[in-house]
């Protein structure tokens, strides 16, 4: 008899999949279709906010093809909770003209493959890697545009029997399956839930991406692993799109969703989850030059041709179209560093992660933690786990007024000391500008050269005075000298 590997649980899942009877609904009377509208978008909305249990998750999808028009997807962490989100659908107008063509539960779970300490020595597993796993049991529904799921198996076959394998044979498969998959890191968000004994196969997969190409890659690629190739069986796929609940009258008018009117980030995790937050809204960046500042693109492009004008590098929105996230914390330096140390050894196995660091603020007990990404979905995965670092008093972006950011001040070592004195100049010239409210120096913990200054001002013009000033243009100046490289500027609204 062959080893089964530990399994720890998380919350169960449900995709309930719907058909929607168009004939109905086009010859159903004005008010019949506004109720179903009505009841519709509450019963997304307030799932959405977990208003009906005291944790979770849910959204909503628009389904292509004949098998399904719209997927809600529950996560709940009791099947009592799952069954009641499922049954209160019924309950509405909507429902009527609706109906679950086919549906699939499951668990979400880790096994003993990838992780055996979090099972053998749980006590030994750093922060970090804890934070990760648990994150796997408990996950949110990304805010990235589409969706795929898909239900699985393992083989049985005369030839190929994945439970015939011993062990070590499985976890090798599964550790080359992974790295497959590692090459998407910050394309692609991956659920993967269990359903032995709930379903019809023995797990329900589901893939997230903001570009739908990206779901057909990975899945193409993947198949060529032997863990696929020789020892997996699949079910049907389907292929959707989130919109927020608010768009439910267009999808059923025919209107493409999501609209643009109604964005994720003010729905899609109302019910406050700390790890719920978007490194574009931690930041106080959107995910595209149009949003530097929290401005529409040609203000922010006009902050940009400024600054150019006063031969202040501005960059682009995040620093050289990286993704910055970026929270400060009153713990410890040295117990905040050791929790950044075990997560960052497991971002480094990322390509899209470039850095993540602490820095330490001069002359003020506290502290911040920047990690730096290739994409805006990275960042936003990284920002869940950040956020339950101890301590965690603010994230940048959050404070009233506008703020700059210089960021990448690569400082020769034999100017270090200069630095630290025009520093304590300029930040006494600051004190006496007015719209000023605080500036801090942070040096990273691992390398004193590494520094970034953040400023917060009332108001953007507050800022840009500054910028204008002889004195800002003379400390410029003398910068080119004792700077290893050109220092970037991020805004946060």
């Amino acid at each position: 008899m062959t080893d089964a590997p530990p399994t720890d649980e998380g919350w169960f899942v449900l995709h309930d999949f719907r058909t929607v009877d168009w004939d109905a609904w086009r010859e159903a009377p004005d008010r019949e279709r506004d109720r179903a509208i009505e009841e519709g978008v509450e019963y997304l909305r307030t799932h959405e906010a977990v208003d009906d249990a005291d944790e979770g998750d849910s959204g909503v999808f628009s389904v292509l093809g004949h098998k399904a028009d719209l997927l809600v997807l529950h996560f709940r962490p009791t099947l009592g909770a799952l069954s009641r989100a499922e049954r209160r659908f019924e309950g509405t107008a909507l429902a009527s003209f609706t109906e679950q063509t086919t549906s699939y539960v499951s668990v979400t779970e880790i096994s003993g493959y990838s992780t055996p300490e979090f099972f053998e020595e749980p006590e030994a597993v750093d922060e970090g890697t804890r934070r990760y796993m648990e994150g796997k049991l408990t996950p949110e529904i990304p805010d990235d545009g589409y969706v795929s799921f898909y239900p699985m198996t393992k083989r049985r076959g005369e030839s190929y029997n994945w439970y015939d394998l011993d062990f070590e044979k499985r976890a090798e498969l599964m550790a080359e399956h992974a790295e497959t998959g590692k090459g998407y890191a910050g394309r692609i968000n991956q659920i993967i839930a269990s359903s032995v004994g709930f379903d019809d196969h023995e797990w329900g997969v589901t893939l997230f991406a903001d570009d739908p190409t990206d779901i057909k890659d990975i899945v193409y690629e993947m198949r060529f692993d032997d863990v696929s190739a020789k020892y997996s069986d699949f079910g049907e796929f389907y292929v959707g799109r989130r919109f927020p609940p608010a768009d439910l009258g267009a999808y059923l008018a025919g209107e493409t969703v999501p609209t643009g009117e109604a964005g994720h980030e003010s729905e899609a995790h109302a019910h406050g989850d700390a790890d719920s937050g978007d490194a574009s809204d931690a930041d106080g960046h959107g995910d595209d030059d149009a949003e530097q500042d929290g401005h529409d693109g040609d203000d922010a492009d006009d902050i940009r041709r400024e600054l150019a004008d006063l031969d202040i590098y501005a960059g682009q929105p995040h620093g050289e179209d990286v993704y910055a996230t970026v929270l400060y914390s009153a713990a410890d330096t040295d117990e905040l560093f050791s929790e950044v140390e075990g997560l960052r050894g497991n971002f480094d196995h990322y390509d899209t992660h470039v850095k993540t660091a602490v820095y330490e603020a001069r002359g003020r007990d506290r502290n911040a933690v920047v990690s730096i990404w290739d994409t805006a979905s990275a960042a936003e995965t990284a920002a869940g786990f950040l956020s339950e670092l101890p301590e965690v008093v603010s994230r940048a972006g959050e404070e009233s007024g506008f703020g700059t950011m210089g960021m990448f001040y690569t400082v020769k070592p034999d100017y270090r000391e200069e630095f630290h004195d025009t520093f304590d100049d300029v930040e006494g010239i600051l004190e006496g500008m007015e719209g000023h409210q605080e500036t801090d120096l942070f040096a990273n913990v691992e390398d004193e050269n590494d520094m970034f200054i953040s400023s917060q001002w009332d108001a953007r013009e507050n800022a840009m005075a500054f910028f204008r000033s002889e004195e800002f243009g003379e400390t410029v100046e003398w910068g080119r000298e004792v700077l290893a490289d050109r220092p970037r500027h991020v805004f946060l609204a």
